[in-house]
């Protein structure tokens, strides 16, 4: 191993934090260097965001036309072209990668390196090439943005069957005649929905109570709802026991409390969540500690156990959001650079499920307001109730917000329905500016758009 390159910082990982922070530390004039184990731009460009919010587009798309009598209007016979579908998600993968790709080694004083990055020290990194060949560096600072895979449980006999996960099923070039998903969390429903609207069967298999599990019940079973009024079996409560192939089929065993049943299936699509990326840093030779799922640990200003080193994006757990990754980013920027004083104590933490009609989430839920005593006041309203809805014919779902019962704040929202992330975000704002509930309920608001619910919604106050 020849003498190691040294850098002022090492970025590890192109996501959506890494990307945009070595250009900051670049432009501030420090020596910085990038190493990407594989496709610029991470998990939501190649593998998360990006493409699967284009794919669920076309099944969008899918859906409106498989709907058009509803409209008054004819067409022919539906039939989705599955290999167009993939032409069209790679195509703009294609262009999102190489115009990041093409700013960044676009950028002064940064090294973009292609490469598998492992750590030999707490400040020393090997580098295998992807040519063959190795290189050594050393940085007075360290940030880590190398992100997580899916993760492949330790079901009986899962490895000897041609499984999916969220980056390969978008390789597909065939509808599947009937897709089994392991999980019910948003990219189990995400991919469950989608291709039950290219023309698959689907069955989705939940080991807990509910989907979405971190939702308010409520919320939870009208997703189910509206997921089987599409012709999604859920089956909830159930655990898989174990998976086998029969000729060209899957076959998982599943148990519903003391009854055990087996699915029939073309593919089987794993989605049971994420594991990071951690072990393939070799992150004890740095001495950075890990909790038992192998996220690295962070503080408040995500700084890990091993002083310079950082960790920003999924790698360090909680929210696999691209947005939080985003603000990891700005946190460090402003400390770093700035002399600021950021952390992420406190932060918001929206987020939008991307079924149809959306569900978009921000601040507290009912459950975790009474979890914590506080006096709430509880406004729901169906989205039947909304103009905008019935005019469009989209008036699955409901609103529902959560008011602090004292000051009359905002403290948390759920809007499960068409475009429900954007109507979320409406309320996010007014909860960042701490406006009571009421600006929103006496605001002119233009007709017939969707924001005009919120007039509505906090005339709804339950059980009052």
């Amino acid at each position: 191993m020849p003498n190691p390159d040294h850098y002022k910082a090492i970025v590890i990982g192109s996501g959506q934090g890494g990307n945009p922070l070595c250009q900051a530390l670049a432009n501030a004039g420090w020596k910085t260097a990038l190493i990407e184990r594989e496709y610029i731009g991470g998990t939501c460009i190649n593998v998360g965001c990006t493409p699967t919010k284009t794919m669920v587009a076309s099944g969008r798309v899918a859906y409106v036309a498989g709907r058009g009598k509803d409209f008054g209007v004819r067409a022919g016979r539906l039939r989705v072209d599955l290999r167009k579908v993939r032409e069209r998600k790679r195509a703009i993968v294609k262009l999102f990668r190489e115009g990041s790709q093409k700013r960044l080694e676009n950028t002064k004083n940064l090294d973009v390196i292609f490469g598998t990055a492992t750590f030999s020290g707490p400040k020393s990194i090997h580098v295998q090439l992807k040519n063959g060949q190795r290189r050594a560096l050393t940085a007075d600072f360290i940030f880590l943005n190398a992100g997580a895979r899916p993760t492949v449980p330790p079901l009986e006999g899962l490895s000897k069957v041609p499984f999916l996960t969220s980056t390969s099923i978008m390789e597909l070039d065939k509808v599947p005649e009937h897709l089994l998903v392991l999980g019910g969390g948003y990219v189990g429903l995400e991919f469950g929905q989608m291709f039950r609207r290219f023309g698959s069967r689907v069955t989705i298999v939940q080991s807990g109570e509910q989907v979405l599990k971190g939702e308010d019940a409520d919320v939870a079973q009208e997703v189910a709802t509206i997921l089987r009024q599409d012709g999604i079996k859920i089956l909830v409560k159930t655990k898989a026991e174990s998976v086998s192939r029969k000729g060209t089929r899957i076959r998982l065993q599943v148990r519903t409390g003391g009854k055990s049943q087996s699915l029939t299936g073309s593919h089987l699509l794993v989605a049971v969540g994420r594991t990071p990326n951690s072990d393939t840093l070799d992150v004890t030779a740095a001495g950075l500690a890990t909790d038992d799922r192998g996220f690295i640990k962070t503080d408040s200003k995500l700084a890990t156990s091993v002083p310079g080193v950082y960790a920003i994006g999924d790698i360090k757990g909680g929210p696999a959001f691209t947005h939080i990754s985003y603000d990891d980013f700005r946190i460090i920027r402003d400390n770093q650079l700035e002399n600021g004083d950021a952390s992420i104590a406190g932060r918001f933490v929206p987020y939008t499920v991307f079924i149809d009609p959306q569900l978009g989430r921000v601040g507290l839920t009912e459950t975790q307001a009474r979890e914590q005593q506080r006096r709430i006041r509880v406004a729901k309203m169906p989205m039947s109730y909304v103009a905008r809805a019935l005019e469009t014919d989209e008036s699955r779902g409901f609103m529902k917000a959560i008011v602090d019962a004292g000051t009359n704040q905002i403290l948390g929202a759920a809007v499960l329905g068409v475009d429900g992330g954007e109507i979320m975000s409406q309320i996010q704002i007014a909860m960042m500016g701490k406006l009571p509930y009421t600006v929103l309920k006496d605001a002119v608001f233009s007709h017939p758009n969707l924001a005009e619910s919120l007039n509505n919604l906090f005339n709804h106050f339950v059980n009052e």
